[in-house]
């Protein structure tokens, strides 16, 4: 986290991730993380360090992004083995989720995505990174009901943090380039 540049981000504080790493009552309560923001703004890297100091203090972690973790889940049903597949995460008290927003959205994806967040509610704690608001989220769920009902178990016991500011990768780019302010960034 030393490395991280929280001055440069509204939305988080250094205090606040330090807080999340060393009170542990949040995990064992199931609570969950969520950080939302634009590309660029370190939510990664935020959750991996996260995640690297509670391994630090023995908790067992799993990182893994959005679109594996649905990969695998997928591969699991096929075989029928989703029900072990789902309880299998059970041994980390924490599942990093890294970028939920890129999950390919068909109904079985979105399915399964379902259900491992369902099965740890509650239970087991999850840090979810993505960069889209929760207004966007029919798009990852693809069904409005399956969407109020996902976001009504994230929230119910979470933090939300709201990361605002420039893109990390930009700034350098522009630095790079020595082109500041010239750099058309959006597509």
């Amino acid at each position: 986290m030393s490395q991280y540049g929280f001055s440069e981000v509204v939305g988080i504080s250094a205090v606040q991730v330090k807080r999340k790493a060393s009170e542990l009552s949040w995990l064992r309560q199931g609570h969950n993380i969520l950080l939302f923001g634009a590309s660029g703004l370190g939510k990664t890297h935020i959750a991996a360090a996260l995640g690297y100091a509670l391994i630090e203090q023995s908790v067992r972690v799993k990182f893994t992004t959005g679109t594996a973790m649905v990969q695998h889940l997928q591969k699991a049903r096929e075989g029928l083995g989703l029900e072990d597949a789902l309880k299998k995460p059970d041994k980390y008290e924490l599942l990093i989720l890294d970028d939920i927003g890129y999950v390919k959205k068909s109904d079985s994806e979105s399915q399964v995505l379902f259900e491992l967040i369902a099965h740890r509610y509650e239970r087991n704690s999850l840090v979810i990174t993505t960069n889209q608001v929760f207004s966007e989220w029919d798009s990852i769920f693809g069904d409005n009901m399956m969407t109020v009902a996902v976001i009504d178990r994230l929230v119910h016991h979470a933090e939300i943090y709201q990361l605002e500011g420039e893109s990390y990768r930009r700034k350098e780019a522009m630095k790079i380039n020595g082109k500041s302010g010239q750099l058309n960034w959006r597509l």
